[in-house]
């Protein structure tokens, strides 16, 4: 087993797609970003610009998961006295249900923040890259008549 990133992976899928002639521009995830990509470029720059601005604070509000996840080790060591009572009694196996719990929550609470930094990330590279285009010399607004 490889402990390689998803990038690699899809670099790899990408490979073995890429020897039939224009099977790679079918892949779900390159649909996907061009969806996204396509939608974007129909906003007006103004409002694309207040998007841009409304993922960055999505992005640094996802901090509040790693924030969770170490505020709730020291709650559960305010009550560990109770806690272990209640956990151990009379070699109660509850303790098992709570630990799989625990870091269950833990895990999917890890996860799911660096899902949602690398899609904020994404869709903040995208945006970013329209703009960039819109400001390019000779850039033709998708509205101009006069280029058509």
């Amino acid at each position: 087993m490889a402990f390689r990133g998803d990038a690699h992976k899809f670099y790899l899928k990408l490979r073995r797609v890429n020897h039939s002639s224009n099977s790679h521009k079918r892949l779900r995830e390159l649909e996907e970003i061009q969806d996204i990509r396509t939608f974007y470029r129909t906003l007006d720059t103004y409002t694309l610009k207040l998007v841009y601005f409304r993922i960055i604070k999505e992005r640094n509000g996802s901090g509040m998961i790693p924030i969770f996840i170490t505020a709730v080790p020291w709650f559960l060591f305010l009550f560990s006295d109770k806690l272990e009572d209640i956990l151990f009694q009379h070699g109660n196996s509850l303790w098992i249900l709570f630990s799989l719990l625990y870091f269950f929550t833990l895990t999917s609470s890890v996860i799911i923040h660096f899902r949602e930094r690398a899609w904020a990330v994404m869709h903040i590279e995208i945006i970013q890259d329209i703009i960039a285009e819109r400001n390019e010399p000779g850039y033709a607004s998708p509205t101009d008549k006069s280029h058509n």
